[in-house]
């Protein structure tokens, strides 16, 4: 059975290793939706690419495009030289652009490239935005990224998120599991650990060099904080019951943790250390799933303290716990956007469990995803995307959705299971 952060259950000990190595299969990226009043962009083929390992304006396009903002004018072939240097904006506006990313990626001595951008505004006849990177053939996949990231903010004004990596838990069989790290769009997948029992709830530091989860692997549920650059991992929570749910705070000083060690679930805050353990909630019911605001005055936390599982809101600072989700009968998973305006959960309705985006300022809820087994959803960094664990044809997958709901994209792999993911930051 697939333990997730719905089903907490026992399990028996096993052996885990700490090793990063391929994982089994890539993510497939499959765009089922269409967003509204997207960019219509030409991205031909960087100058350079056939003697370049990777083709940067295939993985610039699929970004933007996976991104809902924009529409990619296919082009084929690199530009003539002269056309670098003096785009012909006219060809382009009767190809239907509005922008033009161009490019050049050049092979330097002792393993190094040398890639150049360039953002064409085509309405305007001008560049406006350029940038070179010198970098090793291993980072050449993560700068086309960058470059991704630095026109979707050029043109949306919006931080941008392909820089970034997502973690998640792919289970191949019954004693098969691995926490893995990819980049955004499912590339380069690594399994940072692989173990015969669950990991469940894995979340990215602020940093971004740090996963803290949990594992089955000690006869009952413990957390680990794991350091992604050595594969190093300490043991932070291994008290009396069970220990899960476990969340940085913005400064990454402090964790929330679920934990039964008084018994009884609830709340409890401590440093990234494991030292300094303090109950934080009070209540006679279950209070689990902890995440801090992004200012990190507030904890939010599920609990069934009122009957039915909801989302609830305490102060760090102390007071009464203030219940937040009241338009649906089931809440669970809190995920705050970074600008910390909005509350993504897990809604029951008629049976179908559902990822839900509440305005926190206006009080708006709207059901986002029309699957029946959606599960631990998590923002992008710039708050316009979530991704989320969900079924198909009765296998885990995930699936990223747009805050209207109008783009939603299925990440998938080969076989097995694809549950639990958090999205990083923006790497540094």
């Amino acid at each position: 059975m697939q333990i997730n952060r719905r089903t907490l259950l026992a399990a028996g000990a096993g052996l885990a290793s700490s090793i990063s190595l391929p994982a089994w299969a890539q993510l497939r990226i499959e765009i089922t939706g269409v967003g509204a009043n997207q960019i219509p962009i030409a991205i031909p083929q960087f100058q350079g690419t056939n003697n370049a390992p990777l083709d940067l304006s295939a993985v610039i396009s699929a970004d933007l495009e996976r991104s809902g903002a924009f529409r990619s004018i296919k082009v084929m072939g690199e530009l003539p030289a002269e056309d670098l240097q003096k785009p012909r904006a006219k060809f382009w506006r009767t190809m239907g652009a509005n922008a033009l990313v161009m490019g050049t990626v050049e092979k330097l001595a002792e393993l190094r490239y040398r890639v150049n951008y360039r953002l064409f505004d085509i309405s305007e006849n001008k560049v406006t935005d350029e940038k070179q990177y010198d970098v090793s053939p291993q980072d050449l996949r993560l700068t086309a990224h960058r470059i991704a990231d630095a026109v979707y903010e050029k043109l949306t004004g919006e931080s941008g998120i392909f820089a970034s990596r997502l973690a998640y838990v792919l289970q191949r069989g019954p004693k098969a599991y691995e926490l893995v790290v990819s980049d955004s769009d499912g590339e380069n997948a690594q399994a940072a650990l692989r173990s015969n029992q669950s990991i469940i709830s894995p979340m990215w530091s602020p940093n971004g060099l740090l996963l803290t989860y949990v594992s089955f692997e000690a006869n009952k549920p413990v957390v680990y904080l794991h350091d992604v650059r050595t594969g190093e991992r300490r043991l932070i929570a291994s008290f009396k019951g069970n220990n899960s749910a476990p969340a940085f705070s913005p400064d990454g000083k402090t964790m929330a943790l679920a934990l039964s060690m008084g018994g009884g679930t609830h709340i409890y805050l401590m440093s990234t250390n494991g030292t300094n353990v303090r109950r934080f909630t009070n209540s006679q019911g279950i209070d689990t799933e902890p995440v801090f605001s992004p200012d990190g005055q507030y904890v939010y936390f599920t609990s069934d303290r009122g009957g039915s599982p909801q989302i609830y809101r305490q102060a760090v600072a102390g007071g009464a716990a203030e219940r937040i989700t009241y338009n649906a009968e089931y809440a669970i998973s809190p995920a705050i956007s970074p600008k910390g305006d909005k509350l993504a959960f897990i809604s029951r309705f008629n049976g179908a469990f559902r990822v839900t985006l509440l305005d926190l300022m206006t009080g708006t809820q709207l059901v986002l995803t029309d699957t029946m087994r959606d599960e631990s959803p998590t923002f992008a960094p710039n708050g316009k995307i979530l991704v989320y664990a969900t079924e198909e044809a009765g296998r885990g997958v995930l699936a990223t959705v747009s805050l209207d709901g109008r783009v939603r994209t299925r990440l998938t792999g080969q076989r097995g299971d694809i549950r639990e993911p958090s999205w990083g930051p923006l790497l540094q």
